[in-house]
């Protein structure tokens, strides 16, 4: 097992790519805390997957930064550290920029952007003193290249990718390592919503011709948490079957 023993916080971990994430790392051995804003999936993906180990269920607003150093510190006190934290909560609120109201960029900011920069910072001190971390961000391949109504969505995956670069140099000498994953399109709930046009599309520029599948994402997340990965940092690992070449 990757992960025996690690204890991993994984935010957005109620459903799509995050439960994937907290899947893979329940099967190889980790102690999963998945956050979300709703109690009620939070509580029935926690049952759901506790046959595969040990995982909670934690509500927080990743958004809110006096709530992430409250939840967060009192999960380090619970279990006395974190080794891993994924930053894969993240929102849309999709509109051209001449119709997109300030309302729609703040709240994806405040999610996508942000809400990194506040788990990061709710674990970085904990991580530090004990010499080790393993920091992963869930960026986008729309951060590369844009994306038609997405301008707050894109600014915010992009800004990810600049602070795990920034964290990787700053965090490196502590024994933490930060890398990005920048997952293509990917079967989940957010992807199912857009129409069947737009998909086929999507498709047919993809070289290996089909949407990425969840658990794919997930390894790669094992893979950048895992003791193996320990050369690795500021690394933007992407899983797109090749969209962005």
């Amino acid at each position: 097992m990757k992960l025996k023993d690690k204890i991993a916080i994984i935010t957005g971990g109620s459903r799509g790519l995050g439960k994937a994430i907290a899947q893979k790392f329940l099967e190889e051995g980790a102690v999963v805390i998945i956050t979300a804003t709703k109690e009620d999936k939070l509580r029935e993906t926690a049952e759901e997957l506790s046959i595969l180990g040990k995982i909670e269920g934690v509500v927080m607003n990743v958004s809110q930064f006096d709530d992430v150093q409250k939840t967060i510190g009192s999960m380090i006190e619970k279990y006395g550290r974190v080794d891993i934290l994924v930053n894969n909560a993240g929102i849309t609120a999709d509109s051209q920029m001449v119709h997109m109201t300030e309302e729609q960029f703040d709240s994806v900011i405040a999610v996508n952007l942000k809400g990194v920069f506040n788990c990061t910072k709710a674990v970085a001190g904990s991580m530090i003193e004990n010499g080790y971390g393993r920091i992963i961000n869930i960026s986008s391949v729309t951060a590369h290249n844009g994306n038609f109504g997405q301008t707050n969505y894109t600014a915010s995956k992009a800004g990810v990718i600049a602070m795990t670069q920034t964290w990787a140099k700053e965090l490196g000498k502590k024994g933490i390592t930060v890398n990005a994953v920048a997952p293509g399109y990917t079967l989940t709930e957010m992807v199912e919503a857009v129409p069947e046009k737009a998909i086929a599309a999507i498709k047919e520029k993809t070289p290996v011709r089909r949407l990425g599948k969840p658990e794919e994402i997930a390894a790669a997340c094992v893979y950048l948490s895992s003791d193996e990965a320990g050369f690795v940092t500021g690394a933007v690992l992407k899983v797109d079957g090749g969209l962005i070449l």
